[in-house]
């Protein structure tokens, strides 16, 4: 029998979707658990002093005193590429493509430079308690090949692809519909499916694909029906004008969208800032999520995502928390969780922060489709596990130890936390990042 690990730690998860429960009763809270994990998957979740006496002697436990463990954080949409770019522009959208973003990607035809990235960005991702993430490339096949041979290597969960832009975008950065079809297909192949990778097509908006283009992943999708879909939506006030000048027989940007393809199950799209009741009813109706990005659209002005709007559909249109990094302005998903707050905050609908935290676990999988697989502690699902350590810093330490309930500490984690407070995270099982030293 293969060996197991066992985790010791306060711990929280949900015993429901806290949009549909009240948050204080979906968010599950022991001050003394146990979680077992073999073979990368979590075999046993419960209370210590209940797990404790039927636990093989030979299971090495690891103790985290004053921690608390929490589902290993889904990042929903992010640029590798983009990583060098962090804080640069504060420009609008189509500028910042322009000025900063291009200039950056055409690095990527150098494998070389893509290497390191790819190493440096899975890193960083693990370092910050992101265990699971759908990424973005540039057009260069080579340079997702890369991340994909660097993310085998990392023990992560990453969705990514190859962006398809064969139409506005300067020259290095384009291709063709038949090149990117070609390339795409070639990925596919040697990616989807392999270990914890998969492949999404990745047209990078409506505006930088053609009709031909846009052919072609249509039919990608109908003879791979289980890759995913990311592309960007309704980020900026500009760039919907200009999807109107480009598509002038569409109602509006959801139906340019669905006229071309890109809308139904595991497809999601970065932003739906811009959205009418209409497109609403359409990202609900074919079963298309939305990345919530909100630090890159505060950095960018690009507007505040109304995160009601996608709950009062009916099904609610599925939701899952992203950096969007480069435009984003941390990996940190704790940190992303409090900007997600604030800006439900500004638009008169608090956040409760265990909301915030299924945002970034258990509903972006659901938003991902991998909720069998990842977004909770549950036996059964892979064992991805972050660590948190509110003792990071004296001023955490003194609020969190002040705070009242499981609800109230973890609004004060998403405020006050970041990568200093991520203790130890655990991929499929695996020690692949923290602050604490040891397996």
């Amino acid at each position: 029998m293969s060996s197991a690990t066992a985790l010791r730690a306060a711990a929280l998860w949900f015993r429901g979707d806290p949009f549909e429960l009240p948050p204080d009763q979906a968010l599950g809270h022991d001050s003394d658990a146990l979680l077992v994990m073999r073979d990368g998957r979590i075999e046993a979740f419960g209370p210590a002093a209940a797990l404790l006496p039927g636990l093989d002697p030979a299971v090495t436990v690891r103790r985290f005193p004053g921690a608390t463990l929490v589902p290993g954080f889904i990042d929903c949409h992010v640029h590798f590429a983009q990583l060098g770019i962090m804080g640069a522009g504060g420009l609008p959208l189509l500028d910042w493509l322009e000025r900063c973003t291009f200039p950056e990607e055409r690095r990527f035809a150098d494998p070389v430079v893509a290497r390191h990235v790819a190493r440096l960005f899975l890193q960083e991702l693990a370092r910050h308690g992101t265990t699971t993430a759908a990424v973005f490339g540039t057009v260069h096949a080579e340079a997702i090949d890369v991340l994909f041979q660097e993310a085998m290597d990392s023990g992560l969960r990453v969705i990514a692809g190859k962006s398809l832009m064969d139409r506005n975008a300067p020259d290095g950065l384009r291709d063709t519909a038949q090149q990117g079809y070609e390339e795409s297909l070639g990925l596919i192949r040697r990616w989807h499916g392999r270990g914890r990778l998969g492949y999404a097509i990745t047209p990078r908006f409506l505006a930088t694909s053609s009709p031909a283009q846009l052919e072609a992943v249509t039919a990608l999708r109908r003879a791979f029906p289980t890759v995913w879909l990311q592309s960007h939506l309704s980020e900026n006030l500009a760039e919907v004008a200009w999807i109107r000048r480009l598509h002038p027989a569409s109602l509006d940007y959801v139906d340019a969208m669905e006229r071309s393809g890109l809308l139904g199950p595991r497809a999601i799209h970065g932003h739906g800032i811009h959205l009418s009741p209409r497109e609403w009813a359409r990202l609900s109706a074919t079963g298309t999520a939305i990345a919530h990005c909100p630090t890159s659209n505060l950095f960018l002005g690009s507007g505040l995502f109304d995160l009601a709007g996608a709950r009062r559909q009916a099904p609610p249109v599925s939701v899952g928390l992203a950096t969007d990094v480069g435009a984003g302005t941390t990996l940190s998903m704790l940190r992303t969780m409090g900007a997600a707050c604030e800006v439900a905050q500004l638009l008169g609908h608090a956040l409760a922060p265990a909301q915030a935290l299924w945002l970034a676990t258990g509903g972006a999988a659901r938003a991902l489709d991998i909720a069998d697989s990842v977004g909770n502690l549950r036996p059964g699902l892979d064992a991805d596990i972050v660590v948190l350590d509110p003792s990071a810093t004296p001023l955490l330490a003194w609020v969190a130890g002040r705070a009242a309930d499981p609800g109230h500490w973890l609004g004060v984690m998403q405020t006050l936390g970041d990568d200093r407070c991520v203790a130890a995270v655990y991929a499929a099982g695996r020690r692949v990042g923290g602050t604490v030293p040891g397996a």
